[in-house]
């Protein structure tokens, strides 16, 4: 049975859903309106967007170095708002923005794959999922990145089926920017390039054009910002400068036992010995990460059971006072926090049963960003934004699984796209 395309009256109610979204994040933010950032991530962007406007490039806010401890692309867009004395709360319009076009896009996608009702209830569940809204107002990546997964999503469904250079450009360009966004996104553009590869040539075409063309656009895309930090930092850069703190502060005695366990900590950023402020920032990055892997030779015998820990935190089942008491301090609402584990139990149990309504070449791309947070919880941590890059999979496989609930209990029926040979 194909998808049945949206109708109008599809489009409308489409159109519906996402103003409520818009609705919930709009007032979200005015509960932001006075409110001044807290010392975490928010901070280093925020200043960069304001010294973008101001003609300077990417350094760092206390100290006369180049800075890159974060990707690009937040601040560049938050750049343009920041203006005048009161800027931060016009930056925050950025992640709202983003918010909203996040609702539209899981709602077309969640179309594409099972129809309209599918796209209907995918919009809705993005629409009010705490996970999603709470980070639309922060002056944050998480909302910029996860749009650019769903964008992701959305253009290797493209690329796989349409036998155009269009679409293939469209994903080298998402997946680009993704990484510009958060520098883990790296990774799922390994696994996209794979999972094309895979699909064309399970289909007797030619996989090396597709995915050459694709890489070609990403290495384009990247180029840019990689040859800036190539040719002003001491050391080789190529995304950020943040690997070795996020390595030093989630491998040291505070995060391999106690209520940190399998957690990071500024704690033991703030302990390394030779810290200095004025230290160059790639210099200082490879002097942590060769603390953290120090480390972690010194304690192997307790590293499986970090990584356990790592695991169960990015699952909420472990740490759940100390996520919260993260999420806290990076703006979100306590009692938002508290939902938002709640609605990821329920939406991860559903999203099992959600997977096996789809082709396995479809199941398999929506899986990539949940293999990108499982690599990223063992390698560095566990924690609420690592699992960011997984949650509009989440939404849509949820989506998904109502839809398919909704059939068996009579109403309706789901429509889903017939597998092709070989998917």
């Amino acid at each position: 049975m194909t998808v049945a395309a949206p109708s109008s009256s599809h489009r409308r109610a489409l159109a519906g859903v996402v103003l409520l979204g818009a609705v919930i994040r709009v007032v979200y933010w005015l509960t932001k309106w006075n409110q001044q950032l807290l010392l975490n991530d928010s901070v280093y962007y925020s200043g960069q967007a304001y010294q973008l406007t101001h003609g300077r490039l990417f350094r760092e806010l206390f100290v006369d170095q180049p800075g890159a401890e974060h990707g690009p692309l937040t601040s560049a867009l938050m750049a343009p708002l920041s203006w005048g004395d009161d800027y931060v709360r016009w930056q925050r319009l950025v992640t709202v923005a983003c918010g909203i076009c996040l609702v539209w896009v899981l709602g077309r996608l969640a179309m594409r794959l099972a129809g309209p009702r599918a796209g209907l209830l995918a919009a809705g569940i993005a629409a009010v999922a705490p996970n999603l809204w709470m980070n639309d107002g922060l002056v944050m990546s998480e909302s910029v990145s996860m749009l650019l997964v769903a964008l992701t999503l959305w253009c290797a469904l493209d690329a796989a089926e349409r036998d155009d250079r269009r679409s293939r450009v469209l994903l080298g360009l998402a997946l680009g920017l993704g990484a510009l966004a958060r520098s883990e996104l790296a990774l799922l553009v390994v696994l996209a390039l794979v999972w094309l590869a895979i699909v064309h040539r399970r289909r007797a075409q030619p996989a090396w054009r597709p995915v050459l063309l694709v890489a070609a656009v990403v290495a384009g895309t990247l180029a840019p910002w990689a040859t800036f930090n190539m040719a002003r930092f001491e050391r080789p850069v190529v995304l950020t400068t943040n690997d070795g703190t996020t390595w030093l502060g989630a491998n040291c005695d505070d995060t391999y036992r106690g209520s940190d366990a399998g957690g990071w900590t500024v704690l033991c950023v703030l302990s390394d010995p030779d810290y200095r402020a004025d230290e160059e920032p790639s210099v200082r990055s490879a002097r942590q990460r060769s603390l953290a892997v120090q480390y972690v030779r010194e304690h192997l015998t307790d590293a499986p059971g970090v990584v356990v820990a790592r695991v169960a935190r990015t699952l909420d089942l472990y740490g759940l006072h100390d996520l919260v008491h993260q999420d806290v301090g990076e703006e979100r609402p306590r009692w938002a926090a508290w939902a938002g584990i709640v609605s990821f139990w329920c939406m991860a149990v559903a999203s099992v049963f959600g997977a096996r309504t789809l082709a396995r070449r479809e199941r398999w791309l929506l899986l990539l960003p949940v293999l990108v947070v499982a690599f990223t919880t063992v390698v560095f941590y566990g924690g609420h934004r690592i699992r960011s890059t997984a949650e509009p999979t989440l939404v849509v496989l949820t989506a998904l699984a109502v839809d398919a609930a909704l059939s068996a209990w009579g109403y309706g029926v789901a429509a889903r796209r017939p597998e092709r040979p070989g998917t």
